[in-house]
């Protein structure tokens, strides 16, 4: 069931969000009760994509230091960069530019694996490295908007929103998966538990895409042009990651699997991690959170160009599986 589920998970976000569209444009009036509902389900959602991250084994991703270091050297170094040149391409439109840098500037730690494990790459070291990349984009994601945005963004916006909605829609089920986690070690029935939470990600997904893109079509409709501009930006960012993952992995010796790895890494955004910082934001930033449920879906159809192409970007080496222990 789970393999099935995210074999076609694009084609049930793209009915999920047509749905949620013809939903909202006929009854409007449902958008308020949509929103309500929105927040557990966003709540419900990470902790069950916490679950599949092995937060209890974190010190087991810190053994593999060379790929790990490319990693972090791509995703909180290189790819900022491109991000902020991007920018530049971004309509003059403060929310639009929240939108684009919340979702860009996060690496993706659920998805991410299962493409990685489609495209051919090394499934193992992106498990490892989910919790380096969960911990360091949390640290990091305020100070990249200060940097590119303005402290005064920073000063009333992420104190008085995002933080609130961080502590209660992040840092609360990341919690709660720890501990089923930890008491899944030595409790088999647990375990079951935790497995069977392993098919929940998919369908709540396209649950929230659809209470998303009912309560939010009369915005998207109001935002449209400016989103085609925006969508250029998240394709040249595609190929930006993909550019980015070539490079280092040949700079760093870094092929086959483990060097596809990157390039899925640097692909993949961890768009609805931060869509619950989006939602907290005041009524006057409301279109950053129709960016990043945009890019969420541009990159859904990315990975299934991804999947063909990376292969043939990063191919198989004699050596490629050798160099990185």
């Amino acid at each position: 069931m789970r393999d099935k589920l995210e074999r076609h998970q694009v084609w049930i976000y793209l009915l999920a969000i047509l749905s949620g569209i013809l939903t909202g444009w006929s009854w409007p009036e449902v958008s308020a009760v949509f929103e309500l509902a929105l927040w557990p389900m966003l709540g419900v959602l990470l902790y069950a994509t916490f679950t599949q991250v092995p937060l209890v084994h974190l010190a087991g991703a810190f053994q593999d230091v060379r790929f790990l270091g490319v990693l972090v050297l791509g995703n909180f170094v290189l790819m900022p960069a491109v991000v902020w040149a991007l920018l530049f391409l971004v309509p003059d439109n403060s929310a639009l530019k929240l939108g684009v840098l919340l979702v860009l500037l996060v690496p993706c730690t659920d998805w991410f694996i299962s493409f990685t494990h489609l495209g051919h790459g090394n499934g193992a070291r992106a498990i490892a490295a989910t919790p380096i990349l969960l911990v360091l984009q949390i640290v990091m994601l305020p100070v990249y908007i200060w940097l590119f945005l303005g402290e005064q963004l920073v000063v009333t916006g992420i104190r008085d929103h995002l933080l609130p909605a961080f502590f209660g829609l992040i840092l609360v089920p990341l919690l709660l998966a720890w501990v089923t986690e930890k008491a899944a070690d030595t409790r088999p029935v647990l375990q079951r538990y935790l497995n069977g939470l392993g098919w929940l990600p998919v369908p709540v997904l396209a649950v929230v895409i659809y209470l998303i893109a009912a309560s939010q079509v009369n915005l998207v409709i109001e935002t449209g042009r400016m989103l085609w501009s925006v969508s250029i930006v998240f394709v040249l960012y595609l190929f930006a990651a993909a550019a980015v993952g070539k490079l280092l992995s040949e700079v760093f010796h870094i092929g086959g699997a483990p060097g596809r790895t990157l390039v899925f890494s640097f692909g993949t955004r961890n768009s609805f991690v931060v869509l619950p910082l989006a939602i907290a934001l005041p009524e006057a930033w409301a279109a950053a959170v129709v960016v990043v449920v945009f890019q969420s879906l541009i990159e859904l159809f990315g990975m299934v160009a991804y999947l063909k192409w990376v292969p043939r970007l990063i191919k198989d080496t004699p050596t490629s599986e050798a160099t990185v222990p």
